[in-house]
């Protein structure tokens, strides 16, 4: 199938079906006019690619996780769970950092009520 085709049945762009493919997460053969052709197994590709996206992963971290998808092996194992752990890691102290961000704005807006309630009941 053609670029579009994929893109549209995976639900994704054209943008992004190239952009994976410059990445090396999707390959394509072309035609003798040039156009670039994907198997049916690309739209679920595609689809895999999205929701590892989704959950925050880049395309580098993608890339070291896709040779356990293509080609299962203990080695290819064994990195996957050592990277997938560094991500989690990853994630679990950007949440920590939005907890005390929340934290630190909490504190402001309640110092900034307590001096509007003070300044109002002043004033009448």
């Amino acid at each position: 199938m053609r670029i579009g085709e994929l893109a549209s049945r995976a639900g994704v762009s054209v943008r992004s079906v190239r952009y994976y493919e410059d990445q090396g997460l999707l390959v394509s053969t072309r035609s003798a006019g040039g156009q670039r052709q994907y198997t049916e197994e690309g739209v679920e590709r595609v689809r895999f690619l999205q929701r590892l996206y989704t959950a925050g992963l880049s395309s580098r971290t993608i890339a070291e996780l896709l040779p356990c998808v293509d080609a299962p092996s203990e080695d290819h194992s064994d990195t996957a769970l050592e990277r997938m752990a560094q991500e989690r890691d990853r994630i679990s102290e950007q949440i920590e950092e939005l907890m005390r961000t929340r934290d630190a704005l909490n504190s402001l807006i309640d110092t900034a009520r307590d001096y509007r309630d003070t300044r109002f009941a002043q004033s009448h």
